[in-house]
């Protein structure tokens, strides 16, 4: 064999089986992507039973109820639709009514999801990314407000008027 027919046939073999290993690369995570739903979008794309995703929005005011020692049901809205979520299990400290939530799990049934998993917001400013693009989405966002005025009411009135 001739000196190219060589490199040729090395930079052939080299790229099959760069080209295998990524597809069994992509095989092997298929099943740990995880889809991003808010309520809206859940309800227009109606996944199939048993698919693993998360659902994000607002807890919805008056939904919470607890039955037995560990089980939770609530449902999360984006103020223009909402999903039922039941979840067995400890909610975070910060879990409440009408506050930010993403919950992991599975489709259960239309309007249905079992969660595995619930993640609440940590602070007063922080909504999870996905929760505050599926309320803009929906024309649902309301922010807050400005942080940086409201920061100086949280001094006390010395150390406020010394930064003024």
């Amino acid at each position: 064999m001739r000196r190219k027919t060589k490199r040729l046939v090395m930079i052939s073999g080299a790229l099959g089986v760069m080209g295998v290993a990524a597809g069994l690369t992509l095989f092997a995570l298929r099943d740990s992507v995880v889809f991003f739903y808010g309520p809206t979008e859940f309800a227009e794309k109606a996944p199939a039973l048993g698919t693993r995703l998360r659902i994000g929005g607002l807890v919805e005011k008056g939904s919470l109820t607890r039955e037995g020692d560990a089980t939770v049901r609530f449902a999360v809205t984006d103020n223009a639709r909402d999903v039922r979520v039941s979840y067995t299990g400890i909610l975070p400290d910060l879990f409440r009514e009408g506050q930010g939530v993403v919950a992991e799990g599975t489709v259960t049934g239309p309007g249905q999801f079992t969660a595995d998993s619930v993640l609440a917001k940590h602070d007063e400013t922080y909504m999870p990314r996905e929760v505050a693009d599926a309320l803009k989405k929906s024309g649902q966002w309301q922010p807050d407000g400005n942080t940086a005025s409201a920061a100086p009411a949280l001094l006390p009135a010395s150390a406020s008027a010394a930064i003024r």
